[in-house]
Formats: C-alpha cells, structure tokens, sequence
C-alpha cells in the first residue's frame, strides 16, 4: 500500500513507543467494579475488532452524507443512489456499499475542532483529544492489554502500518506493523511471521537467544525499565510467532478459495481487508487497515472517482459481507473513520475541499450493532450537526463497550497518573438498540 503524504508534508509512520492497582486490599467499591467489569465482558457481543483508518480526511458531503439539495456551492459534482435500505442515499461511486447498507451504521454529523492532520489523528486512533503532557494509546494497545490472545499470535497487528503507538501502555503492547500488504495471486510473506527460504528456525532462536542476553544485560544496568521490561516480552512473543505455524497460516491469505477472495479485488486496499478477514478468523483480536490518500483539496472529484472510492467501496462492501459469510460479523466490531470531513463550501480556486472537522462521517459495523441505519444528522449544508451532535470520545467510548471494556476504566501512567481509557465521551446507548 502506498505511503501518503498530507498537506502537513508528514509522512505517516508507525511507532514503538500501566499501571496497577494500588494497595492489596480488596475493598468493595473495587469488588463492585470489577464484578461489572467481568458482567460487562461476558455479555460483550464482540470479541474482535478491525479498525479502519481513512488517512487524510474524506469528505462527508461526496461520500456517506451527500447533500444533493444544497446550493452549487455546496453540492458537489457526484450524484446519489438508493441503498438496499429504503430512503438512505449514497454517493454514486458506492455501489457495493450501497448494496451491503443492511451491514453496517453510518453516523452522521460526527464534530470537533482539530482540523489538522496529526493531531486529527491522534484524536480518532485513541478516542482522547491530544494534550502534550501526554500520549494516548490507539485503540489496539488498549484491546491487546484488556483482551489479549492466543501466545503464538500477535494481539494487534496493522497492515500496513499505524500512525499511533502504545502511548503511555508502553511497547509490550505495541502492533505488529506489516510494512507491505497483499497482491491478489501471490504468496504473502511478513517479515519476521514468515520464513522464507534464506531464514531458517534455528536462525531465529540463535537470534533470539543473543536479544535475550542483550535483553538481560540491560535489565542488570535498568531494573526498573518499562522499555527494558516490554523488549523482553517482545523478544519471547516474537521467538513464539514466528516459529508458530498457526501465525504463518494466519497471514497467508493465499489459502482463502477464489470465491471468498474475488470481492476484495486486486487493490492494496482491498487486499488488507481481506487479510484482516483472516486474521481475525484465526484468533487475532485486533486489526487495524491504514488507507491514505484522503486529503482531497486539489480536483477533490477527479480523484475520489478514479483513485479512492473504487478501492473502498470493492474492499470495505467485501469486508463486510465476508464476515459475515465466515459467521464472524457479530462476534467483530468494525469501526471505519478519518481523522475529519472537508469543508462543504467548495474551494472554486483548485476545484477541491479543505480540512473541516465540524461534520464528517464515521461507520461502524458488527459486534451486536443492527446495520442498516443512519444515527445522526448534519444540517442542509453540512457545515455542522443538525442537533447537538457526537464527538469521536462517544464513539470511542461505545466502541470500548461493544468489547466489553469499560470506558471509564482507569489506568496508571509509569509515574503514577491515573487515567481513564476515555476522558471524555459517553456510550451512545442508539448504536445498540
């Protein structure tokens, strides 16, 4: 998959970047909190989640909120079509995801203000709005300390990469980044999960055991280490991993049949989502897919027509119904976003729209949430939420607890700062309904 630059001229990149409870008493408010927590958990539909990351800012209006009533100022160039849900309408170049609306939610008139490209990011990949004594974690790290997995497989991995690390949860629970994705017809090799030929099992554990002395001999100079701590757990999951034959088959989409395969296409896109498909069926309980390419401001038609819609339209509508063909939609939470809408006015001077957080889009799908629906509104222009509208916060806060976590859960920071998972935001009780 291609590495995207926004306007900022920054490029995207991954990062490898907890606390306990104090006291050894059991009081009952503890006792009370942890029971819901364990009842909350128990009845959690989803198991899984795959988080979709749309980098650089869709635009709402020519997408999953058109306006086709508002001023040729507005309005754009694209036209709508029905969905498969009588009276919601799409843009024109969704067909598939037109025909699959019965799948998922789409949630209207989303607002903040961080209309710049980082700290938009940090923003949706943690659901906390970014303060500078601070980094938050992304989603994954908080699922993979909170859910975890099977030993021999990576409890998140991102394909191809992911822009926010572990935050303050530290490395143990950074994502496995694959650094590449897919090609239809081809085997699929991810460096350091699969060995090729020039790479051969005792090879890793005579690796593995030099990074252990290393590992060890650092630990005598720094005892205390967070980082020193996570290397250590990092070295052991990754001597596991990469040995396993379960992660191998895991990443190797070349054994899905041509039937299930066809839908997702042949683009980088497409080819993510299918291996997040697989992922999640073998026991990984966290998949994030990167899709840049969004910041629109220059012929925002031209390319959204020819370039971005095709592939999410062919990869996201496959997504979909390919889990639930793997009987996998309901126990998999799937969460679809950019980091903000663009601006409804249309900027005449380069036929394109700017960054615009005040309205866009988000989608969700699975994990007991009833598709086929349209939660929120935003006004005739798009320019803001109709009503009062939702933050990223209510939608992370519900996406926590679709999983089972609780949202206002709190951590500790190495330096003792409690924290909760997040600050702000409230479960939005319709997404459930």
């Amino acid at each position: 998959m291609a590495l995207h630059r926004t306007c900022d001229g920054l490029a995207r990149r991954d990062f490898l970047r907890a606390g306990a409870l104090g006291g050894s008493a059991l009081t009952l408010a503890n006792y009370l909190r942890w029971t819901e927590a364990a009842e909350t958990r128990a009845s959690a539909r989803a198991k899984a989640a795959i988080f979709v990351n749309l980098e650089g800012g869709p635009s709402h209006l020519d997408t999953f909120d058109p306006k086709p009533n508002a001023p040729d100022t507005h309005r754009g160039e694209f036209k709508t079509i029905k969905t498969n849900v009588a009276g919601v309408e799409i843009s024109e170049h969704l067909p598939k995801l037109a025909a699959s609306f019965d799948k998922y939610v789409i949630l209207r008139g989303i607002t903040h203000s961080l209309a710049a490209h980082p700290l938009g990011q940090q923003y949706v990949s943690t659901g906390n709005r970014p303060i500078p004594s601070l980094e938050f974690p992304a989603y994954g790290a908080v699922v993979s300390r909170e859910l975890g997995g099977p030993v021999e497989l990576p409890t998140h991995v991102a394909i191809p990469r992911i822009n926010q690390s572990a935050g303050y949860l530290g490395v143990r629970y950074a994502a496995l980044s694959t650094r590449s994705t897919p090609q239809a017809g081809q085997p699929y090799s991810v460096r350091g999960v699969s060995l090729n030929g020039t790479l051969t099992v005792d090879n890793v554990r005579r690796r593995q055991g030099l990074l252990r002395d290393l590992d060890q001999r650092l630990g005598a100079l720094e005892e205390s280490s967070q980082l020193i701590e996570g290397l250590d757990q990092f070295t052991e999951q990754a001597h596991t991993i990469i040995t396993s034959p379960r992660a191998r088959e895991a990443f190797n989409t070349g054994l899905e049949s041509p039937a299930f395969a066809k839908p997702f296409g042949e683009s980088s896109f497409g080819q993510s989502c299918l291996l997040a498909t697989r992922l999640v069926e073998h026991g990984v309980p966290f998949v994030t897919v990167s899709y840049g390419g969004w910041d629109t401001h220059n012929d925002n038609w031209t390319r959204l027509k020819d370039r971005q819609l095709p592939p999410l339209d062919e990869g996201l509508s496959a997504l979909f119904n390919g889990l639930e063909e793997k009987g996998l939609l309901d126990s998999t939470i799937v969460y679809v976003t950019g980091e903000f809408g663009r601006t409804p006015k249309i900027n005449t001077q380069r036929n394109g729209r700017d960054h615009y957080a005040r309205a866009m889009f988000m989608l969700m799908a699975g994990g007991g949430i009833q598709g086929g629906r349209v939660l929120g509104e935003s006004d005739d222009k798009g320019e803001g939420p109709r009503h009062e509208g939702h933050s990223p916060d209510d939608v992370a806060a519900s996406f926590y607890h679709a999983l089972g976590i609780d949202p206002t859960k709190e951590y500790q920071t190495n330096t003792g700062r409690p924290v909760m998972i997040v600050r702000d935001g409230s479960v939005m009780p319709e997404l459930f309904a």
